[in-house]
């Protein structure tokens, strides 16, 4: 990708409603913003997080860490801990990565993530065919073009694509690798162009009001 300019948010850690709501402000605003944005985030407590399109009353079944938030994106049930990497892609309507398909910006990230590693020493390699084993939950099993590492899947991710742009949110775990996460990051950065980047006081405001008008409600995260 050596055309690419990324929008870098190095973010500190936060809320598991205030990240999906981060999330979700970006691609409503990524005509305003204009560019291409990798958000490297954590999170200030351990959550699950499920799919937009996943039954609440099931998912609720799989894990007991709470709390449990709907995603704006589809997949299955993730759980974000210490041990966990996240990330989140946001390019305008009319970018490269929003023309693509599905299947291709899939394999396009987890690519670039896989070259990353391998920076990093380690040798990973994008899953050929889907391995099921825990219907419903990310890391039980494997998609087609998932990360393994020694055939245990390391990172997984799930899109949204609308009008407004394309969202990709990707969930990395990598503890038995022995990378560190800023190593990955580095590595991350070293094929494209890119500079750091922070919203606006406004839009910062904005992410905060959502998570609480949405994020933080029963009526988002139990619905279906």
């Amino acid at each position: 990708m050596p055309n690419e300019t990324f929008n870098i948010w190095h973010g500190s850690a936060k809320s598991p409603t205030w990240n999906m709501a981060a999330d979700e402000l970006l691609l409503r605003q990524s005509a305003i913003v204009g560019q291409a944005v990798l958000r490297l985030y954590s999170w200030n407590q351990p959550s699950s997080s499920f799919g937009y399109f996943q039954r609440y009353a099931e998912v609720s079944l799989w894990t007991d860490l709470r709390p449990l938030i709907r995603r704006p994106t589809g997949g299955g049930l993730v759980r974000h801990d210490e041990n966990e990497w996240t990330y989140s892609l946001t390019f305008p309507s009319g970018h490269a990565w929003w023309k693509l398909k599905a299947e291709i910006s899939y394999q396009q990230v987890h690519n670039w993530i896989r070259r990353a590693f391998e920076r990093c020493g380690v040798m990973t390699e994008l899953c050929s065919e889907v391995v099921h084993a825990g219907f419903g939950q990310c890391f039980i099993g494997a998609e087609k073009n998932d990360l393994l590492y020694r055939g245990k899947k390391i990172a997984g991710a799930a899109q949204r694509r609308n009008r407004e742009g394309l969202l990709i949110q990707g969930s990395i775990q990598a503890k038995d690798t022995g990378i560190e996460r800023s190593s990955w990051e580095s590595a991350m950065l070293e094929e494209i162009n890119w500079k750091d980047w922070y919203p606006v006081e406004t839009f910062i405001e904005n992410i905060t009001t959502l998570s609480q008008q949405k994020y933080e409600l029963d009526n988002h995260n139990l619905r279906r």
